[in-house]
């Protein structure tokens, strides 16, 4: 494979192998056949695309401009330091703490000395996941579910704008890689960037990337309408000085807490080119349900009712459907809401609040109103659009190829698998690019890819799973990583096949559980046979001390992380073990 000159030591090289990424879909966006040759700079699949090239030098130019070294630095990064609790016991309040080191890992290759002086850089990006942006007033929304399961509802969730906004401006700030010191090529989101499947949620989404003025509100444009001023005792109620469950427990009476909720937000927009992979919240309605053909189930998503509390046994049973699959398609809970639509109380109906469809989501995603740094598209192009599909390949630099997966399955269930089409596809990408490194972005893991129920737009083609993926990945040497989201935790795994071919998995922590975290991902040729990828987790620019006075959007940032760590019911192991955070994962190269 061709090499070029480190990244970190020469302009050339900074500049065009940023113009390469920021370039976005050079080629293959579609999976319908175009070639991605390792010195595409510019489109061949669309006019869109093309488009997108010729104003890459634009959004390239305000990357490349640091002064001073950029690396090795720590700052800014959960190398420094992390929210960590100050009280031991009861509603625990936030403060800086000490950092995490890195780990290295050499289950799949040796470190070698001396590699930190040899070291070239072949790309460098960061990672979000999970950030479900989230319109907490939806009518649709399963809240009444926390009396079976505390963790079903979680007091946080009217900041998710606030909290990725924040997250956005702590990318803004950092002073390229970390350990490489490369500018960083782009953001990668891979998937549940929304909650409920929701247009007002989408339309957020698209503006906390690119930049914009958001109101995190639906319904009635006055105020707040939900279960926070429900004053049912099962919910946090923080303008109230009810005594619910949750003060119970230590949170706080926050007077003017929900008016701060819904105020607008402001987006500066990520200063990088970004791209995006699609998610089973993304795709489903509430993530879990096949169709978008129920009526009923879309007139309830814009309508003026909504269900907020029910008996605790009538939530477990829909509890149980839900996490065993037994209502893929929502009649179940169309048959549900039904059943108690006496207990419904009433809010201001809103159209904004409709499903929207796959085509949907690829037009917002090609809207030049929300294209911000770029690419056209964030990696779809109209070709996604023509042949239904939402996966696609880009040039990250001129030794990297990425590779965007679609893993949810349009028949129902928030696990995955990809089609027969969709994975002879990735086999053929990877054949057409054996000269370059690639990385593959999905949204579910390899093991939550188990869910094999047939699209029902392609009723007879067959749907794979995770080790149907693992094996075709594992059959070309120059794999080097699969990332990925879902499980809402960090987990990094080395994947080791016949013949010396291995790759690492990086699955990352989600945006809307505690630690709320995402990931820098460096690529780096050792120059002795092995290759390093470095992961560097970031929190939000948020100030881990939280100031119950200031209701501001950084202070609401804050109280996000802080509510978010206090959950009841909350999983306090997603920041995975050392070995999953920050790490240098070694590998032999292909």
């Amino acid at each position: 494979m061709s090499r070029i000159r480190s990244v970190a030591t020469s302009a050339l090289g900074v500049n065009r192998r940023t113009v390469l990424a920021a370039a976005g879909a050079v080629s293959l966006s579609a999976g319908v056949g175009y070639a991605l040759r390792p010195t595409d700079s510019r489109a061949a699949a669309s006019s869109s695309a093309a488009s997108s090239s010729a104003e890459a030098p634009v959004a390239a130019s305000r990357r490349v401009s640091a002064a001073a070294p950029l690396a090795p630095y720590s700052k800014g990064t959960t190398l420094a330091s992390l929210a960590t609790p100050r009280n031991s016991s009861g509603y625990r309040r936030l403060a800086d703490g000490p950092g995490w080191k890195r780990v290295v890992r050499s289950e799949l290759a040796a470190p070698k000395s001396g590699r930190a002086g040899r070291r070239t850089t072949l790309a460098a990006f960061v990672q979000f996941t999970d950030l479900h942006l989230m319109d907490v007033q939806h009518p649709l929304r399963w809240e009444f579910l926390r009396s079976a399961d505390q963790h079903s509802w979680r007091p946080h969730e009217a900041l998710t704008v606030p909290g990725a906004v924040s997250l956005v401006e702590r990318v803004n700030a950092l002073r390229g890689a970390p350990v490489t010191g490369a500018p960083l090529h782009f953001v990668m989101t891979t998937g549940d960037n929304t909650d409920n499947n929701a247009h007002s949620e989408l339309e957020w989404f698209m503006k906390v990337m690119s930049g914009g003025r958001i109101s995190p509100n639906s319904g009635d444009p006055r105020h707040y309408e939900g279960v926070q001023n429900s004053g049912l005792k099962l919910y946090w109620q923080p303008d109230s000085t009810t005594r619910d469950g949750d003060k119970a427990l230590g949170f706080p009476h926050l007077q003017g807490f929900l008016a701060a909720a819904i105020r607008e937000v402001r987006s500066p927009g990520l200063n990088l080119p970004w791209y995006s992979t699609v998610g089973n919240h993304d795709a489903l309605p509430l993530g879990a349900y096949g169709s978008h053909g129920d009526p009923y189930l879309a007139e309830a998503a814009i309508g003026g009712r909504k269900l907020m509390s029910v008996p605790a046994a009538d939530a477990r049973k829909l509890l149980d459907a839900i996490n065993n699959a037994k209502d893929p398609k929502g009649t179940g809970y169309r048959d549900f809401l039904k059943a108690h639509a006496r207990s419904m109380r009433s809010v201001t109906p809103d159209e904004r609040r409709a499903p929207y469809t796959q085509g949907d989501y690829l037009k917002a995603h090609l809207d030049p109103a929300h294209q911000g740094h770029g690419p056209a598209g964030h990696g779809y192009s109209s070709a996604n659009l023509d042949a239904g599909t939402q996966y696609y390949a880009f040039r990250i630099s001129e030794d990297v190829i990425g590779i965007s997966l679609d893993t949810t399955d349009p028949g129902g269930h928030y696990n995955g698998s990809i089609g027969t089409a969709q994975l002879r596809w990735l086999d053929r990408t990877l054949k057409d690019n054996k000269d370059s490194y690639a990385v593959v972005f999905s949204h579910h893991t390899s093991n939550s890819m188990n869910n094999t129920r047939p699209d029902p737009a392609r009723p007879g083609e067959q749907r794979h799973t995770g080790a149907e993926v693992l094996s075709v990945l594992s059959a070309h040497a120059h794999v080097l990583a699969w990332v990925n989201g879902h499980v809402h935790r960090n987990v990094i795994t080395p994947h080791q096949a016949s013949g010396g071919r291995s790759f690492w998995e990086i699955s990352t922590a989600s945006h809307i559980d505690y630690p709320h975290l995402a990931r820098i991902i460096e690529l780096a040729d050792n120059k002795d046979g092995t290759i390093s990828v470095f992961t560097t987790l970031i929190e939000s620019a948020a100030p881990h001390r939280t100031d119950y006075a200031d209701l501001s959007q950084t202070g609401l940032a804050a109280l996000y992380r802080e509510l978010a760590y206090n959950a009841p019911g909350a999983n306090k192991t997603l920041a995975g073990g050392a070995a999953d955070r920050n790490t240098e994962l070694v590998l032999k190269k292909g």
